[in-house]
């Protein structure tokens, strides 16, 4: 029986129930450091800033992820790695902002370079057993940056975002590495519950299973030299299936819209909030398999979002004041935008109950990871180390500035400074500025007041960026089309 214990006829066998971590492959042979900590990274998909019950959510339920929060840190002040899906996670996956980035916006075709270093190669040959479940998003088949190639031992699920916008596809593709005495599987499984249109098998409780699964054998003990691992758990959750949002008005796929099924709100938010808990439930299974098998100590949980909340598929995100009290959603580079949840637990080594207004962001998490591993963290990256902050430490190391640029509908900027932050709309445009001490909204813009702080601003935002062939400052479409049309 394979990885999900599924019907499918192929042999995924160490995802299966009894699967001995004794018989577990890493690619690398260095033999871990003693204690390290088994990192796991669970990344929902456009979850909002204010979707949560820790963050001031007053419908939607989320037991377990506040509970969460109040074993670990919950941060007030952490930002994605841009507002839409693919250098969001590129800027996790290498710790480099969009001003850096080779995938600066979701493209078809797009994928990771074979030269770029990913977290989880770099904890990969740490001795790390790694393992990623769910949406990658930044590859296709047969480009170099699938995720066997960026890293991970073994995978299964979504590897181009379209694909991953469905909850009922027929197959996912799976990578499982030979060894003595296994041929692995390297290409597409079938599922066979959802072939003929059928919704049988719903991706995310299969990512659930292969997670609990992966944990279970991955244990770290006498006879796998106490290797730990990285499980970087990807889940589609609450990303709208777009297509069936087009057919239906309510792309919100769910099994049950369960508890909610009887609350006076329209069909596509019900199914919004049932993934949302049914997200939460996850979170309190993993918590719990942790406890059993006596790893949860020694565990380190990171739970982020990839951008702000969306408005697709049905739903409005204002319903449930998503954004927080942040203006903007998903494609902006407002607050709401890029300003997203993250928590972190390790109960053996962070104090809970915390609340911290820290600003950091996704291309800090990659040399966070490098020092609990303590690998060398590589050159000529964005990021720094928020290890010490996570441990009651002070936190010496800081950003003078966090950048985005986004470049769909023209290219915009974006700056935090300090309590300052600079958004510029369109190239050589006005920079608007906001004290986001005082105005977290983001409603009162105060460039006039501050000429200096908008020359600094203006200055970063000409040099925190490289040129890039497919990625130049583009103003917007209508006026590029005016630049172009001929003159009369």
């Amino acid at each position: 029986m394979g990885i999900f214990l599924l019907g499918a006829a192929v042999a995924l066998t160490r995802f299966a129930a009894g699967g001995s971590a004794a018989t577990t492959h890493s690619s690398s042979n260095a033999p871990p450091a003693p204690r390290r900590p088994n990192i796991i990274f669970i990344l929902a998909d456009d979850l909002g800033y204010g979707d949560l019950g820790c963050y001031g959510q007053k419908k939607i339920r989320t037991p377990n992820l506040d509970r969460l929060a109040a074993e670990g840190i919950r941060f007030t002040s952490f930002y994605a790695g841009s507002t839409v899906c693919m250098p969001s996670r590129a800027a996790f996956m290498l710790g480099q902002h969009t001003g850096h980035l080779n995938l600066r916006g979701n493209v078809r075709g797009g994928t990771l370079r074979a030269d770029e270093l990913t977290v989880a190669q770099l904890l990969q040959r740490a001795g790390y057993r790694t393992c990623l479940i769910g949406k990658w998003g930044l590859s296709d088949e047969g480009l170099p940056g699938v995720p066997q190639k960026k890293g991970f031992d073994e995978f299964v699920g979504y590897l181009e975002n379209v694909h991953a916008h469905d909850y009922y596809p027929t197959y996912l593709w799976r990578y499982d590495p030979p060894r003595e005495g296994h041929e692995g599987f390297d290409g597409k499984i079938t599922l066979y519950e959802n072939l003929g249109g059928r919704k049988e098998l719903y991706v995310p409780d299969l990512c659930t299973k292969a997670a609990l699964n992966f944990i279970r054998y991955s244990k770290p003990e006498f006879h796998n030299r106490y290797r730990p691992f990285f499980l970087f758990l990807n889940y589609t959750i609450p990303h709208a299936n777009n297509e069936l949002g087009a057919r239906t008005g309510n792309g919100m796929e769910v099994p049950s819209d369960a508890p909610y099924t009887h609350e006076p709100w329209p069909q596509p938010e019900k199914n919004k909030a049932a993934m949302i808990t049914r997200l939460d439930g996850y979170i309190g299974q993993l918590l719990e398999h942790l406890k059993k098998l006596k790893i949860d100590e020694d565990t380190v949980i990171f739970f982020s979002s990839d951008n702000g909340p969306h408005q697709e598929g049905g739903v409005d995100p204002k319903f449930f004041q998503s954004s927080g009290p942040f203006r903007g959603r998903k494609r902006d580079l407002t607050e709401g935008g890029i300003r997203v949840p993250m928590i972190v637990r390790w109960p053996a080594r962070i104090k809970p109950g915390q609340v911290s207004d820290f600003p950091w962001a996704a291309w800090d998490f990659l040399p966070t990871a490098a020092e609990m591993a303590r690998a060398e963290t590589p050159p000529g990256i964005d990021g720094i180390s928020i290890l010490p902050l996570l441990l009651g430490q002070a936190q010496t190391n800081r950003h003078e500035y966090l950048y985005w640029e986004f470049h769909e509908r023209g290219s915009k900027q974006a700056v935090r400074l300090g309590d300052w932050k600079g958004l510029r709309l369109r190239p050589g445009g006005p920079i608007e500025l906001y004290d986001l001490k005082t105005d977290p909204g983001e409603t009162r813009n105060l460039a006039e007041q501050h000429p200096d702080v908008v020359k600094r601003i203006e200055e970063i935002m000409a040099t925190a960026r490289t040129d890039a062939e497919r990625w130049p400052l583009r103003p917007p479409p209508a006026e590029q089309a005016a630049e172009t049309a001929p003159k009369s």
